[in-house]
């Protein structure tokens, strides 16, 4: 444990410990995101693949919905190449330039992967809008046979990408990208059925608003996450107020101000504080930063620590956070 100790004043005595492992060091951070790039390579390549298959069977058909799931699968194909692309940055070691390394770009990749997801379904309401006024002419059994295939090539991505999804925010948006194609092919088999059956050609520009309807909704969901993150919001799981009592509770911790918790990446958040402790010898005073850490990750998956140890309060508005004046 690194302990930078600085000179005592006449007031005030403050030693600033921080947990000593670089960011890269955390396993769940670099290991994680190296676990995910596989699986999304495999999915990337499925879909790149059926994405020229319903293209061509959109066509063919004359089918919205089909030429809707084959558009959303050509951005999901692109959304996957990002977060490749996101996920091989993210593994690059901290430098002197970038000392928090380079993970926030798998929330840069999730935040463009939202917004182009917003962009897609928004252009199926627009033509599905124009399909409702004048239905077109629809060859439904090559359209069910096309969206069958599309469906078989989705569930496969699905599989590939559906745990990794759970720890990291970029995964989650190429798994959400797939999940709604998966949902489109479902409700282009059921267009596809309603107009062989019972000649109901209005279904394919219905259903294509429902696809599109599924679409915005993972993507704003996701917009709102990354936008989150980006912003250092308090993660989501937590309450700021519950940590400050937690750490109350940490034998020698008498008081706790200039809290701050946030998220560098999915999975990996980060802390920083100033604690006062009773008077006491230097050696003491990293048993009691050693039970904060342990308690935080514990109880909140919190793995990153910084903590500024003090025998007195800060001086009145001297560790208030102001946007517009330097912070000590």
């Amino acid at each position: 444990m690194e302990i930078p100790i600085a000179a005592p004043s006449s007031n005030l005595f403050i030693i600033t410990i921080m947990d000593g492992r670089s960011l890269n060091d955390h396993g769940h951070g670099t290991n994680r995101v190296a676990a995910a790039t596989t699986p999304l390579l495999i999915a990337m390549l499925i879909t790149g693949s059926f994405t020229v298959i319903e293209f061509v069977g959109g066509i063919l058909t004359d089918s919205l919905a089909l030429m809707s799931d084959a558009g959303h699968m050509l951005t999901d194909t692109l959304a996957l190449a990002l977060s490749l692309g996101a996920m091989k940055v993210a593994m690059r070691p901290a430098n002197k330039e970038m000392t928090f390394g380079f993970l926030r770009a798998e929330i840069l990749a999730a935040l463009v992967n939202g917004v182009t997801l917003i962009l897609v379904s928004l252009l199926i309401f627009y033509e599905a809008v124009k399909r409702i006024l004048e239905p077109p002419e629809i060859e439904a059994p090559l359209m069910l046979f096309v969206a069958v295939l599309g469906l078989a090539a989705n569930a496969g991505g699905i599989y590939l990408l559906h745990d990794k999804s759970k720890g990291s925010l970029n995964v989650r948006g190429a798994f959400l990208h797939m999940l709604g194609d998966f949902l489109s092919s479902i409700a282009v088999i059921i267009g596809a059925l309603l107009i062989m059956f019972f000649d109901l050609k209005v279904a394919d520009p219905i259903l294509s608003i429902l696809i599109g309807g599924v679409i915005l909704f993972g993507a704003w969901k996701l917009l709102t996450q990354s936008t989150s993150i980006l912003l250092e919001s308090v993660p989501s799981h937590l309450k700021l107020e519950d940590v400050r009592v937690s750490l109350l509770g940490v034998a020698g911790v008498t008081e706790v101000h200039d809290l701050h918790v946030w998220t560098l990446t999915s999975g990996l958040h980060a802390l920083s504080a100033h604690i006062v402790v009773e008077d006491r010898s230097l050696s003491d005073c990293s048993s009691v930063i050693s039970d904060c850490e342990e308690m935080l990750m514990k109880d909140y998956a919190i793995s990153h620590t910084t903590f500024q140890l003090e025998c007195k309060t800060c001086g009145e508005n001297s560790c208030v956070f102001l946007p517009n004046s330097p912070t000590h």
